[in-house]
Parts: C-alpha cells; sequence; structure tokens
C-alpha cells in the first residue's frame, strides 16, 4: 500500500467510524423520531383516511403511500446528518485540522457523505420494519430498488454538505430543510399519483427530483411509476456525479470553512 493512499484510508474509515457513533449514540434523536413519525403517517394516512380513498394505481392506499414514505425518511435523514455534522465541524474548528492534514478533500467528502448514507440507509430499514406492522410488502425488482435508494440518499448526503459549506449560524441549515425540501417531498407525488393532476400540473410536477426518486423507488418496490424509470435514473446518475464535482471544488477552494 503506497504511502499516500494508506493515511487516506484511515482518515476515511476514522470519519464513517465518527459519523456512524455520532448518530448511534444519540439515536433517541437520530433514529427514534422518524420511526414515530412514520407510524403515525401510517396510521392516519395509511388506515384512517386510505380506507376512505379506495385503490390507488392498482394497491391499497397503504400500499402505494409506503414506498414515498421510506423514500422521505432516507431523504430528511441523509440530507440531515451531513447538514448538522460537517456545520458542527466548522463551528468548533475541527475541519480546520482535517484541511491542514495531508488527507485529500475527497477523503473528507466521501466520508462525511458515506455517513449520510448510512443514516439515511438505517432509517430507511427501519420504517420498512415498521410498515410490515400495517401492509404486506414484495419487491419487485430488488436491483431498482437498492440503486435507487442509494443514489438518492448520496444526493441528499451531497446538498447537505453544500448547506453546510454555505451555513453561517445554526438558523441556516434548517432554512432549505424548512423551506425547499419539505415543499418538494411533500409535492414529489408521496401520497398521491401525479396522474389525478390535471395535464399542466402534471407536466410542472415532472420538474420536481424528489418526484423521479419516488417514483422509481415505487417501481422498485410495487412495480409502478408515473415516470419513465430509465429517464429518472440517468437524472439520479448524473446528477451524484455534477454534486460530487461541485461539493469537491468547494472543500478544495476552502470557501465557507469559517463560521
Amino acid at each position: 500500500m503506497s504511502s499516500e493512499l494508506r493515511p487516506n484510508l484511515v482518515a476515511l474509515q476514522t470519519i464513517v467510524y465518527r459519523e456512524v457513533k455520532r448518530f448511534t449514540r444519540i439515536w433517541p434523536q437520530t433514529l427514534l423520531p422518524p420511526a414515530i413519525t412514520m407510524v403515525l403517517y401510517f396510521v392516519i394516512f395509511g388506515n384512517l383516511i386510505g380506507r376512505q380513498i379506495g385503490d390507488m394505481g392498482g394497491f391499497t392506499y397503504m400500499e402505494y403511500i409506503v414506498p414515498g414514505l421510506i423514500m422521505m425518511s432516507v431523504i430528511t435523514n441523509s440530507y440531515g446528518n451531513v447538514v448538522s455534522s460537517f456545520f458542527g465541524s466548522k463551528f468548533q474548528r475541527s475541519i480546520e485540522e482535517l484541511m491542514v492534514s495531508p488527507v485529500s478533500p475527497h477523503t473528507i467528502l466521501i466520508g462525511f457523505t458515506i455517513g449520510g448514507v448510512l443514516r439515511g440507509l438505517m432509517v430507511g430499514v427501519i420504517v420498512t420494519i415498521l410498515s410490515l406492522f400495517f401492509t404486506h410488502l414484495q419487491v419487485h425488482h430488488l436491483g431498482v430498488t437498492i440503486l435507487v435508494v442509494v443514489l438518492t440518499a448520496t444526493i441528499f448526503s451531497l446538498l447537505g454538505f453544500i448547506n453546510a459549506v454555505f451555513a453561517r449560524n445554526f438558523d441556516d441549515i434548517s432554512i432549505i430543510p424548512t423551506f425547499v425540501l419539505t415543499p418538494l417531498t411533500y409535492l414529489g407525488g408521496v401520497f398521491y399519483s401525479i396522474t389525478l393532476l390535471p395535464p399542466f400540473w402534471q407536466t410542472v410536477s415532472l420538474a420536481n427530483p424528489v418526484l423521479h426518486m419516488v417514483n422509481a423507488f415505487r417501481y422498485g418496490i410495487l412495480g409502478v411509476s408515473d415516470i419513465k424509470i430509465g429517464i429518472a435514473i440517468t437524472f439520479m446518475l448524473v446528477a451524484t456525479v455534477v454534486l460530487y464535482l461541485g461539493c469537491a471544488r468547494l472543500l478544495v477552494s476552502g470557501r465557507g470553512m469559517r463560521t
């Protein structure tokens, strides 16, 4: 192993271990709340309201919304983990020690991103297990399901990183989730099919990136989708590459590394 590669591998393992240790140590704040929230969604929307709505897309309403709710939990937790963790490192000045160390900026970025992805996936698994108490799930296409959920968690981990870089105080890390992420998620086809919308609003909805992620994941689970899966996956792959390169550039430039 080369003298340059080994320090970066050690640094990557350390960052990932620290990230996992951080959100598992405070699990009542990181893992329990989304589980409780999703159970409430299952009970209120799936059972109570779902009985009045009936079937959607050939499935019960509960079956239809479960993939969207799983994806919602993955999105919010992967984003939230990176934005809070990286901004915390900025606030404590510990990120400056990493920046002056012989560790590649790519190693730092990958480490924080993996931490966000792991938290998103862990919460997604918890929500999936809880959903089995309310409905039956049968995975239609395992490969698509895994690919979509990993890409989605990666994309929102990188977006969380960008938010953390430009944040100047703790209030700044809640603005995007509140005013951008939440509306996009609720309007992203989690609770409904866009075929119920008028043609104009169906076209407008296609500009929402979350819609493509939710529908691609729903296709992996149920085998139904409002959009073309190939287009959705291509979009996510391109978005991952573009966001990664943008984040790496920010890290190399050192922009926003001080609060």
